[in-house]
C-alpha cells in the first residue's frame, strides 16, 4: 500500500482511509499465462481499518463534587488568644505575652544575615601588544550614549484630586454663628456664618447695612468663632451662590484704546469692581433673613452695636485666654 498510495510509515487514519479506497478501486491485477485475472485478496486490511476507523468514545465528564446539606462551608477563623476585653483593656499582659511567645529565648541573640553575593559590572580582558598595559578593564553593562538635559514629567494617576477631598469645619463654625475675621479687607469686623461651600470655605456677611461687609467668602483659618448664635430659623442658601459664583472674571490687561501723548506705555489701568446687579440682589436677600433673625432677639440693640463695633486688643490683653 505505501509503494502503491504514496504514504508514509505512520499514516493518519484520514490518509490511511483514502490509499484503501484507492487500492480497491484501482487493484492490483495479475495476469497469468491463459489471460486470466486474479485479484489480490485485501480481506486482510478489513480489520486494521475498523480499527482505525472505530468512532472515537465521548469522554466522560468530570461531576462537580456535590455541595454539602448546610450550605457552603467557609474555613474556620480561629481568634486570637490575646484579645480586647473591652475598654481597651486585653487579656494577657505585656508580660505575660513576653513569656507565652517565649521571647526570652532570643533575648540577646543576633542573627547575621546572609551576605549577597555580589555581581560583577567589570570584566578584565587580555589584550596583545608591548606597549598597551596586558589587560584592560571592560564594563559588562555600556553607559548611555545621550543623557537628557531635563528630567521627564511623570504623570500619576492621581484617584482623589484636591477638589475631592473630605472637607472639614470646626464644630462651632455652625450656621448662624457670629465669627470675627482676621485677614483680609474686612479684618476685625464682626459677621455672620451663612454657610460652608463645597470647596471648605465659609461664606459669611455682615451684614452690608452694619459694616459694609458683603458676601464674601473666607478660609476657616482666618476666623475665630464666638459662643454668639444667630437663630436663621428655615433660611436656606439659594443653590447658584456656590464657588463658581464667587470666581472673578480674568480679562486681558490690554487695552485698545489709543493712549495719550505722554502717557506711560507700561502703565495698566486697572477697571474699578463694579457688583453686577445679580450679586446686589443676592446681597440683599441673604441679609434680610439674616437682619430679620436678629430683630427676633430679645438683644437686638446689643447685639447689633456687637456686629457694628471692630474688634481689637488693647495692652495686657491676650487672645489664647480670652473666651469668645
Amino acid at each position: 500500500m505505501r509503494s502503491h498510495g504514496g504514504s508514509n510509515d505512520n499514516p493518519t487514519p484520514r490518509l490511511f482511509e483514502a490509499i484503501y479506497k484507492k487500492c480497491l478501486i484501482h487493484t492490483e491485477l495479475s495476469q497469468t499465462s491463459t489471460d486470466t485475472f486474479i485479484c489480490v485478496n485485501f480481506f486482510f486490511l478489513i480489520p486494521v481499518l475498523i480499527f482505525y476507523m472505530a468512532p472515537p468514545k465521548p469522554k466522560e465528564v468530570a461531576k462537580a463534587p456535590a455541595a454539602p446539606a448546610g450550605g457552603v462551608t467557609k474555613a474556620k477563623v480561629g481568634r486570637p488568644r490575646n484579645y480586647d476585653l473591652g475598654n481597651g483593656v486585653v487579656r494577657f499582659s505585656k508580660t505575660k505575652m513576653f513569656h507565652k511567645k517565649a521571647k526570652y529565648k532570643f533575648v540577646g541573640k543576633k542573627n547575621p544575615k546572609a551576605e549577597k553575593p555580589k555581581k560583577p559590572t567589570v570584566v578584565v580582558k587580555q589584550i596583545g601588544g608591548e606597549k598597551n598595559g596586558g589587560t584592560r578593564t571592560v564594563l559588562l553593562r555600556r553607559r548611555k550614549s545621550f543623557y537628557p538635559t531635563q528630567d521627564k514629567m511623570v504623570t500619576r494617576s492621581h484617584h482623589k484630586t484636591f477638589s475631592k477631598h473630605v472637607r472639614r469645619t470646626r464644630p462651632n463654625l455652625t450656621v448662624g454663628t457670629v465669627c470675627i475675621l482676621l485677614a483680609g479687607r474686612h479684618a476685625g469686623k464682626r459677621v455672620v456664618l451663612v454657610g460652608v461651600l463645597p470647596s471648605g470655605l465659609l461664606l459669611v456677611t455682615g451684614p452690608f447695612a452694619f459694616n459694609s461687609c458683603p458676601l464674601r467668602r473666607i478660609s476657616q483659618r482666618y476666623v475665630i468663632g464666638t459662643s454668639t448664635k444667630v437663630d436663621l430659623g428655615d433660611f436656606k442658601l439659594p443653590k447658584h451662590l456656590n464657588d463658581d459664583y464667587f470666581k472673578k472674571n480674568k480679562k486681558s490687561t490690554k487695552r485698545s484704546v489709543k493712549r495719550k501723548q505722554g502717557e506711560d506705555i507700561f502703565a495698566s489701568k486697572k477697571e474699578k469692581y463694579v457688583p453686577s446687579e445679580q450679586r446686589k440682589t443676592d446681597q440683599k436677600t441673604v441679609d434680610e433673613a439674616v437682619i430679620k433673625a436678629i430683630g427676633q432677639r430679645d438683644d437686638k440693640k446689643v447685639l447689633r452695636g456687637y456686629l457694628k463695633s471692630t474688634f481689637g486688643l488693647r495692652s495686657s490683653q491676650f487672645p489664647h485666654r480670652m473666651r469668645f
